[in-house]
């Protein structure tokens, strides 16, 4: 007798290396299914009882072997090897690679989709859309428009990547490097400090990842008292765990922070 094919089977047992991911899973409900993540996974707090397998570039493979998974998700060419590494062991892996807020919305979808939470992955969407139009139609109201500058990095300078810089101008900013956006890779997105001088933001945000942001370093630059964001110290931290990773905590707390420090500002008087 032939065995039967169930048309029904989704992976039971995920290592989601993804921090992102990580929490959509829980915002689905399918937090279970999750046996391992990364080390750095901080969203919700419980996902820091799940065993920790990786780093941001590496991961313990004796580990993710253990925990006898049917997927892996794995994210970008940071992850490269990771991914690499888990094929070559014979293992099945995803490797997610969003840069826009059309391609999180794309991913987000495709999860649900890979989890049989589509509806509930389609609502999400459909929720974080509405959420972006609403901070898009408050910040029409705003009378002028900041120009700012994201430091993704501080050594090398390096301006925002593509998702960031389109939550900057629905949060009611205007990207001084907006030319760079398309590039994913974070080496084609570096800028000079002089640059940065010479196009003058209104506003910084800075986001090192993994590290606190240190505004004396900033404004210790070169000519930083040249520019107006300094001179009107409109420096603001956006903590890179709502902002660098493009799922849900970008398109909503770290929009909603975007809008709220751009708000101030252009409530202030000054231009």
């Amino acid at each position: 007798m032939a065995p039967s094919i169930s048309l029904n089977h989704f992976p039971r047992r995920v290592v989601c290396l993804s921090d992102e991911v990580a929490e959509l899973l829980y915002l689905l409900g399918e937090q279970d299914r999750m046996v391992g993540v990364s080390g750095f996974s901080t969203r919700p707090p419980e996902v820091r009882q799940k065993p920790r397998v990786s780093t941001f570039r590496n991961a313990d493979f004796e580990a993710v072997l253990g925990l006898q998974p049917d997927l892996i998700i794995t994210y970008s060419d940071v992850q490269a090897e990771i991914t690499r590494e888990a094929s070559m062991q014979g293992l099945t892996v995803l490797n997610c690679n969003q840069r826009s807020i059309q391609e999180i919305f794309e991913t987000i979808t495709m999860i649900s989709r890979i989890v049989g939470k589509q509806a509930e992955g389609e609502r999400l969407v459909a929720d974080y859309a509405d959420g972006l139009e609403s901070i898009r139609a408050a910040a029409a109201e705003f009378p002028w428009r900041p120009r700012v500058f994201f430091e993704e990095w501080n050594d090398p300078l390096i301006s925002g990547i593509e998702w960031v810089e389109e939550l900057i101008e629905i949060a009611g900013g205007k990207p001084i490097f907006a030319e760079l956006r398309k590039h994913r890779k974070a080496k084609d997105r570096v800028v000079s400090w002089e640059s940065v001088v010479e196009r003058n933001p209104d506003v910084i945000f800075a986001s090192w990842c993994g590290m606190k942001v240190k505004f004396e370093e900033i404004t210790a630059r070169a000519a930083a008292d040249q520019i107006t964001a300094v001179r009107e110290r409109r420096l603001y931290e956006i903590p890179s765990s709502i902002i660098l990773q493009p799922g849900p905590a970008a398109l909503t707390e770290g929009v909603r922070l975007l809008h709220a420090h751009l708000a101030r500002v252009v409530n202030s008087g000054k231009l």
